[in-house]
């Protein structure tokens, strides 16, 4: 009898040890509300729509059709685990800034963000909805400024005289290049907007995807009224891809074709620096290449093995 009054005893205490969950741990499990409060440490240009509407997917999913949403110009990728540099084909073709931001775990130093992040409205909105349902503070999005992704510091406070100016937004280190060019990169135009590659020309196209960390392959780049084949974020190298059969005519054919091709390649080239980005002419030939360095030395002209 004495045995069966113990057995019920320890019965009836691993029963309570074992009781339902917390409301609170569900909600800290649901990978919409998980996704939110990981979007909610970037920096957004539409406010974090994109993220909402995609945040019940896979975190990996959302990364990429909500990547070109991301504010670029805020934002470093460092692919810290060698990852993605050896990633399969179908997960190198994304690019190097995608392929960082869908890491499933958040590796320390991998994705940083310039200043202060601001949660983005539309996901402030939806995690307090959470909130309201949860009925618990505890939902609510991790503090702003909490280095993840990794933040860097706020520079000091600036002195009483220098308040007096209102200062532009923008990175928080002195800039790499000239004020004006900095000034120049905040217009709308020099956001670089993905758009459909132009058809015709499918050769054309191949070569431009496969540029090495493409951040945007499958697509051209608009960038200050001009649509450019490829873009490299993280060294901010805007390309035009050049696939002409340049070998197969004479000398005085090939140094003819370079002159006419000229100009417009130097305003591209002008219409990407005023936006605070290089420009790199990707040809087939290494003789293509020596006839344009021979017309314009500033030019950037890289042969395209891949192609």
């Amino acid at each position: 009898m004495r045995f069966r009054a113990c057995v019920a005893l320890l019965l009836y205490v691993s029963a309570c040890a074992t009781s339902a969950p917390s409301p609170r741990e569900p909600a800290a499990r649901d990978p919409r509300l998980v996704n939110l409060q990981r979007a909610a440490t970037l920096p957004w240009t539409d406010g974090g729509r994109c993220a909402v509407r995609e945040a019940s997917e896979p975190w990996p999913v959302l990364a990429e059709r909500c990547f070109h949403a991301l504010d670029h110009d805020r934002i470093e990728f460092h692919d810290t685990t060698g990852r993605c540099a050896v990633a399969s084909a179908g997960a190198a073709a994304l690019g190097l800034g995608v392929c960082v931001l869908s890491a499933p775990e958040l590796v320390v130093g991998a994705v940083i963000v310039v200043g202060v992040v601001v949660v983005g409205f539309a996901i402030k909105e939806a995690l307090d909805m959470y909130e309201e349902k949860r009925g618990s503070p505890q939902v609510r999005p991790v503090p702003e400024t909490r280095p993840v992704p990794e933040t860097k510091p706020v520079p000091q406070e600036p002195s009483p005289e220098k308040r007096l100016k209102p200062e532009p937004k923008g990175p928080d280190f002195p800039p790499l290049g000239p004020v004006e060019v900095t000034e120049r990169d905040r217009r709308p135009e020099c956001k670089p907007i993905p758009v459909p590659h132009r058809g015709g020309n499918n050769d054309h196209n191949k070569c431009a995807d496969r540029i090495q960390n493409n951040s945007f392959p499958g697509w051209d780049v608009l960038v200050n009224g001009k649509q450019f084949d490829a873009l490299q974020l993280a060294t901010r190298t805007l390309w035009e891809v050049k696939t002409d059969d340049f070998d197969i005519h004479s000398p005085h054919s090939q140094r003819f074709f370079a002159r006419m091709k000229l100009p417009e390649i130097q305003r591209e080239k002008r219409l990407a620096e005023a936006c605070g980005y290089s420009l790199a002419v990707g040809v087939k030939s290494a003789a293509h290449k020596v006839a344009l360095e021979a017309l314009d030395k500033t030019l950037e002209v890289v042969v395209m093995d891949w192609c």
